[in-house]
């Protein structure tokens, strides 16, 4: 019988790997529909110039984290053991708050102006509603690894402030008729130029912190229920015996000599059952059970 931590760590690995699979599916279909499509009435900026949308570069962004996920799902139902690295949530963190800004900014002020069928049908219905929708799904529900520091939350101001500032230069101070860009978001033309660079930075972590709090609330929600799963199965259990037997599962099923000790997995079941052994001296249990003939 499989460990049912084993078994939680895996159905937690495997719902990962499909969502950001199918975030990054979505990407490359819009941004794909864009570079293709070499003119549209109704935008400027399609084919190579498409790069110059903030909605594009954010779903590119989002899209390449999600694909950063993806190698260590695979990893993790190849190891048995699924943990994302801290700095791929903060990227994820990052970029998500970006394609939500996306999302926000088309629902709210270019599908007002243009037509919401407009806003949301062609490459637009991918990189306007269904990347940003399923990336913030992803982000909140499937992604539990690492809580998003108060500190970190301020790394998701940084993709804004950089674009932010490419836009203000190629709009306002260069301008179309000197070679830079049209108003295509309307920031300078149709609201005070002022009033966009007041409230853009705020309402940007407005969403990161948003953000934060869903994905955070979730990992908790995870984790207590991960300490109950390991307090329902092993109370009173030989917490050697425990680890053993999972290293000898790990080994039976995943018949590989590359050996990968899940230490969290371990720390997380010695401290949620009291036994008082130490974590380290449970990694090592577990590698002298795996290295057994």
């Amino acid at each position: 019988m499989k460990d049912p931590v084993i078994r939680s760590n895996r159905f937690q690995c495997l719902l990962a790997l499909i969502a950001a699979s199918v975030v990054s599916v979505c990407v490359c279909v819009g941004v794909t529909m864009n570079l293709t499509t070499i003119f549209d009435e109704n935008f400027d900026h399609m084919g190579i110039r498409t790069f110059c949308m903030f909605t594009v570069d954010s779903n590119i962004l989002a899209g390449l984290t999600m694909l950063l996920c993806i190698p260590y799902t695979i990893d993790g139902l190849r190891t048995g053991y699924y943990h994302l690295p801290d700095w791929v949530v903060v990227l994820m963190h990052i970029s998500v708050t970006a394609v939500s800004l996306t999302f926000l900014v088309s629902l709210c002020i270019l599908a007002p102006f243009k037509g919401f069928v407009l806003i949301f049908t062609g490459s637009r219905f991918f990189l306007h509603g269904v990347c940003p929708v399923l990336s913030i799904i992803t982000f909140c529900f499937f992604i539990k690894s690492h809580l998003i520091r108060f500190r970190e939350s301020f790394l998701a101001l940084i993709p804004v402030f950089i674009y932010a500032a490419v836009y203000l230069v190629m709009v306002v101070f260069i301008g179309e008729e000197h070679g830079g860009w049209n108003d295509f978001y309307g920031f300078a033309t149709r609201i005070p130029i002022w009033i966009s660079l007041v409230a853009i930075m705020p309402l940007t972590y407005g969403i990161a912190a948003l953000l934060k709090l869903g994905h955070d609330g979730v990992c908790k929600a995870q984790r207590k229920k991960d300490a109950e799963l390991c307090r329902k199965a092993y109370s009173g259990a030989d917490m050697s015996k425990v680890v053993e037997n999972m290293a000898l599962v790990h080994k039976k099923e995943l018949k590989t000599d590359n050996l990968v000790i899940p230490s969290q997995i371990i720390r997380h079941m010695i401290e949620n059952t009291g036994c008082g052994m130490d974590p380290s001296e449970g990694c090592r249990q577990y590698l002298e059970a795996y290295l057994k003939d």
